[in-house]
């Protein structure tokens, strides 16, 4: 009943006095971070879910659309990009066939493979690099995980406890580790889950914040806060987890705070909203985060030429003009 019941709630009051939310960056950060509320997205039916970039594409985001119901689908919405390649808008939005369920978490995870939360019914969902549907879903009741899961994610490259699965609970707020193994198909498995620490507000998506971001000298994460209407700052500690005593309200005034991403290009942080008119939110000010780097193409440089032509003499090979080695 999590959304059913405080999302009437939230609707009435939102409707009746629409003035008073006010979506407000902390006093905290606010000479740094910036709130742009991109509005809603044409074509994807309330309530929204999770949200996530496309793997291989920053110009496209993944949204869950008709959240926590069985006609749950995510969306594909194409962005546009204005100064500072910061996203001005949002839309159109594509259909995909996968997404039942859909709640705040969704984030790729080993193998390229999609994992999402499924709420009520305290699933994840995992669909395949090139796949349009669900590959493989998993209870999470069997370990241990309580009704139900509201959202996941993985800690990125780079932060205290890489590579780990988290998974937390709404409305307990329990924070989980969980462990993997490939299943032999490209999917995974889920094998074990660690309580790590239980936060409070109604936890949904939540991201771990661009590293050398302004007023965040340690390792951070934001968290939505669905039942208290904002996103919380936390430090992590050695294993990516929040320390539950370092909360900082990040931004207020909102209905029903659900999804979170950060723009691989700029280190926006995006969110949805379950309910409050269902809105994306981009807020601004975060690091870039740090390029993947692609290695280089191999050339031969020209001391590689001479290297190479003195190992052809030392073979007593005939060098370019003597008929074996051409050029192309």
């Amino acid at each position: 009943m999590k959304k059913i019941q405080q999302g009437m709630w939230a609707c009435l009051f939102a409707c009746a006095a629409p003035l008073t939310w006010a979506q407000t960056v902390d006093p905290v950060y606010a000479g740094i971070y910036s709130i742009t509320n991109l509005g809603s997205v044409a074509g994807v039916p309330t309530n929204y879910g999770g949200l996530v970039f496309k793997a291989g594409d920053p110009n496209t985001i993944l949204l869950g659309g008709a959240a926590n119901g069985a006609a749950g689908l995510f969306y594909e919405v194409a962005v546009t990009r204005g100064a500072g390649n910061h996203i001005v808008a949002l839309g159109p939005a594509t259909a995909l066939g996968f997404g039942t369920n859909n709640d705040g978490g969704i984030a790729y995870g080993p193998g390229g493979v999609l994992f999402y939360s499924e709420y009520s019914i305290n699933n994840v969902g995992e669909v395949k690099p090139g796949s349009n549907s669900d590959n493989k879903t998993v209870a999470l009741g069997p370990l241990g995980i309580p009704v139900s899961t509201g959202a996941l994610n993985f800690v990125p490259a780079g932060y205290n406890g890489a590579g780990q699965f988290k998974v937390s609970s709404w409305a307990g707020g329990e924070f989980y580790t969980v462990t993997l193994a490939s299943d032999g198909s490209g999917t995974y498995d889920l094998t074990g889950a660690a309580l790590q620490v239980t936060l409070p507000g109604g936890p949904e998506g939540f991201v771990y914040i661009p590293l050398g971001s302004t007023l965040f000298p340690s390792q951070s994460m934001l968290v939505s806060e669905y039942s208290n209407g904002t996103v919380a700052s936390y430090t992590i500690d050695a294993n990516g987890n929040p320390v539950l005593a370092s909360r900082q309200t990040f931004v207020s005034g909102l209905t029903g705070a659900e999804g979170a991403a950060i723009d691989p290009l700029t280190g926006d942080f995006f969110f949805s909203t379950y309910g409050g008119s269902n809105q994306v939110i981009e807020v601004r000010g975060f690091s870039a985060p740090a390029p993947v780097a692609i290695p280089p193409v191999p050339t031969l440089s020209t001391w590689g030429l001479v290297a190479a032509a003195l190992l052809v003499l030392a073979a007593g090979l005939p060098l370019v003009g003597q008929g074996r080695i051409r050029r192309r």
